[in-house]
Formats: C-alpha cells, structure tokens, sequence
C-alpha cells in the first residue's frame, strides 16, 4: 500500500521530467505530505502530447452512484488490474503518471509501525505510475476527474519494510507505461531504480503536518 508521498521539486521541473505540459493546477508546491482526497498533480497522455492536470487522489469509478460510494480506493494492486471492474477500462485507457520526490511506507514491529521516507538513491525525482477516471455527478452535471496509485510486491530494497510498494518509474521508464504495461509490470523488479530509506518522525502520521522537517532522518539511513 501507498498512503502518502511526497512533492519538493517545482510542478514545472515535474512536467519537463516526464515532457508534459503543465496546465493551472490549482495546488501547491512543495508538498511534504501528500493524502488521500487532496488535490494532486497527475501526468496525462493525450492525442497532443501529455499534460499535468489536477485530480483528486482516490478512484471514482465512473458507474459509482455517488462520489463517496464504497471504499476510498487510493491503491490499485497491479496484479488484478485486468480482473477488478472498477480499475478494467482505465487500466486499458487511462494509466497516468503521479509525479513524487518520495513516498512514506509504515514498518511494523511487534505492535508498533515506524513511518519510513523513501526516495531515488539518486535524490531525483519520478512517477508513481497510475491510473484516472472522470465520474460525473448525475444531479449538478459536474465532473471530477480522480486517480489511484498502482502498488506491486515488494523488491528486495523495500520487503523488510513492508510487503507492497509503489510502481516507481523514471524518465526512462514512463514510456512504457503508457505503450505496454503488461510487460513493464511483468519486468518491474529489474525496473525499479535503485532507492535510499530512513527512518522519520511519527509526525508524519496526521495529514495536517505539513513541515519539510518531516523527513528529516530520525534513524540509520538505508541504501
């Protein structure tokens, strides 16, 4: 699972990374502290190019009755993408790219759970492959345009930390996700840039925290 991450660099050096062009976004950056059902910058690919819009971050399938029906669905597992109704079409037809400088995972020991910061070893930017749907609300004829995050099985770096991870992809990588998925996704481990961890404050765990020291190292550093 992937519940927050995290955004430092400009939205502008975010779309020359992956050659989008960024449109009014409406948030704002630096975002140490990215949660679910805010407002987030997502890479999407059009007839003229790729974009980077806003959308609100957990899925809305577009048959859902109401904007809050069922569970908030911040996490798509790669692996069933082709079989679980909600996420079949957009896998198909509108994966996407989420911009991050990094992402936070919970390490659980014993009956506590230690919030880890993770990133590039290289200290760069990348996408968090994804995928969009626009719902439209049947009563006011308004239309929100939401994404969820694609989480795989752990590599090596990140399994004594937690079981899942994030899809993380570089500039190098983007491409495929958008041409041919299915075979990024079988050969996603050896993908996988190389990543750093540390441990960070528990701090971390409200949405309201927004300081930049929350990813200060509190621990060993990891590579």
């Amino acid at each position: 699972m992937c519940g927050r991450y995290l955004i430092t660099s400009s939205f502008e050096a975010m779309a020359r990374l992956f050659e989008a062009a960024p449109s009014d976004l409406g948030v704002d950056a630096p975002r140490p502290n990215v949660s679910p059902t805010q407002s987030v910058p997502v890479a999407v690919s059009a007839e003229d190019g790729r974009h980077l819009v806003p959308m609100r971050w957990g899925f809305v399938p577009h048959w859902a009755k109401a904007m809050n029906e069922g569970p908030l669905l911040i996490n798509a597992r790669a692996e069933t993408l082709a079989e679980k109704p909600a996420f079949r079409a957009a896998a198909r037809e509108r994966r996407c790219l989420i911009p991050a400088d990094g992402f936070y995972e919970w390490q659980k020991r014993d009956d506590a759970k230690t919030p880890y910061f993770i990133s590039q070893l290289s200290g760069e930017p990348f996408g968090l492959a994804g995928l969009w749907e626009s719902w439209t609300d049947k009563e006011t004829g308004e239309s929100l345009q939401t994404t969820t995050l694609i989480t795989t099985a752990a590599n090596e770096f990140m399994a004594p930390l937690h079981h899942r991870m994030p899809v993380v992809l570089t500039s190098a990588t983007a491409d495929s996700w958008f041409a041919d998925p299915a075979r990024l996704l079988d050969d996603i481990a050896a993908r996988t840039p190389e990543l750093q961890a540390w441990p960070v404050d528990r701090r971390v765990n409200n949405a309201r925290n927004e300081s930049p020291e929350l990813i200060e190292p509190a621990g060993d550093i990891l590579r």
